[in-house]
């Protein structure tokens, strides 16, 4: 179930994180760009996180 749990925060932060990078640079703000892709890189790390507890079971 964690796996589950943790890929569907990881896509969610992704969109957040895609959202607040277009709104940043559609309004010149370095620092809401910025924010929106480390967000999307958390996403990713949550997504692999995921994977991970998919291949090995959830207690890692």
């Amino acid at each position: 179930m964690g796996e589950l749990v943790d890929k569907i925060k990881g896509n969610v932060n992704e969109l957040v994180g895609k959202a607040k990078e277009a709104l940043g640079d559609h309004n010149n703000d370095a620092d809401l760009k910025a924010e929106g892709e480390a967000q999307q890189l958390k996403g990713k790390g949550q997504e692999v996180k995921g994977s991970v507890k998919g291949a090995l079971g959830d207690n890692i």
